[in-house]
């Protein structure tokens, strides 16, 4: 089976992209597959990989590609292709867009579908699902910006203008500081922040803004934050629960992939009843977003009510050594080269 691993992408992901496409390369059985690994530079352009596949080593976050050959038409070089794994997450790859080119020239892929992978990606759109299908989430405000005016758009989306002064009493009135500020569409929490007050609050929604059009501005839950693993299209099946325990106030960037005080555990230290009860609400948030063949479902704990709050879901998760999707996955009972083996049956 000829199995193309897509990696990189033009997103604030790209380096992230890079170690999970290479692991993946690593790791699929080369008796079984006959892999071509295509790599995209930061501009959207394609390129061959031409390292020997046996010699292809997992990158580091930060580690440069070498010994690429420019792709001159990707449809093409696609044509005889069996089925693709694009391993790219964020904007351009997690986002329906590449899945859409996919499905245009008739290829199978591993993932979610357009619609699945599009609302995901869109923090607003995933909980204007979610809030119909009942899943309890955290308090928002949904921000986009008119000139010099901010405009909140409320759960009906209507539209009010408001001066940078209004926006912060009403931030502070419905949401409470401190409260979280996220792009949007935006992984690997790029561009969030966790603002303190009224004094830091604007310096950081307008950085949040040179990543997306549209800003989440958010309550801040204390809790736990704990992660589940989905696999399947119409009958999905959850692993365990993993709980994250960050080395920083909250799981940045660099807490994720360079601070190695940042650890995961599986399973977490939680009561069965609510661990069967963050896997049946994985797998009915995954069903009311339209995912197939695999996702991440993220969710607090909150500390004081032991209630469950689902933060987001990621539909291609790092496939990273350190990622806890393939983690939680060889808890379940796939090792890595089996949940990929798994992941190209299911795929459509």
């Amino acid at each position: 089976m000829k199995i193309a691993v897509i990696f990189g992408g033009k997103s604030t992901e790209h380096n992230v992209s890079v170690v999970s496409g290479t692991s993946i390369i690593a790791n699929l059985d080369k008796e079984k597959y006959e892999i071509y690994p295509i790599y995209i530079d930061r501009d959207g352009l394609f390129y061959k990989y031409n390292k020997n596949i046996n010699d292809i080593k997992i990158l580091k976050v930060d580690e440069e590609i070498d010994n690429i050959e420019p792709i001159e038409n990707i449809f093409e070089y696609l044509k005889d292709i069996d089925v693709v794994f694009p391993v790219l997450h964020g904007l351009y790859g997690e986002d329906g867009t590449i899945q859409g080119m996919l499905e245009l020239i008739g290829k199978k892929y591993v993932g979610c579908r357009v619609l699945g992978s599009s609302l995901c990606m869109d923090k607003v759109y995933t909980k204007v699902i979610l809030r119909a299908a009942g899943i309890e989430q955290a308090k928002s405000m949904y921000l986009r910006k008119d000139n010099s005016n901010y405009v909140y758009i409320d759960d009906s989306f209507n539209r009010v203008n408001m001066s940078s002064q209004e926006l912060l009493e009403k931030v502070d009135e419905y949401l409470h500081f401190p409260v979280f500020i996220k792009p949007s569409n935006s992984g690997s929490s790029v561009g969030v922040h966790k603002s303190l007050s009224k004094d830091d609050f604007i310096s950081y929604l307008e950085d949040a803004f040179t990543y997306d059009e549209k800003v989440l501005v958010e309550e801040t839950i204390i809790g736990r934050e704990v992660e589940c693993a989905v696999i399947g299209n119409d009958l999905p099946v959850a692993s365990s629960v993993g709980e994250i325990l960050s080395a920083e106030e909250f799981y940045s960037f660099n807490s994720k992939y360079k601070n190695k005080e940042s650890v995961t555990v599986i399973p977490a230290s939680l009561d069965s009843n609510i661990i069967e009860d963050i896997r049946k609400q994985a797998i009915k948030a995954y069903l009311a977003c339209d995912c197939k063949c695999l996702s991440r479902v993220d969710f607090f704990v909150e500390k004081s009510t032991n209630r469950i709050i689902l933060n987001e879901i990621n539909t291609m998760p790092g496939f990273t050594e350190i990622s806890m999707y393939p983690k939680l996955m060889e808890h379940y009972g796939y090792n890595y080269s089996e949940l990929l083996d798994e992941l190209i049956k299911l795929a459509k």
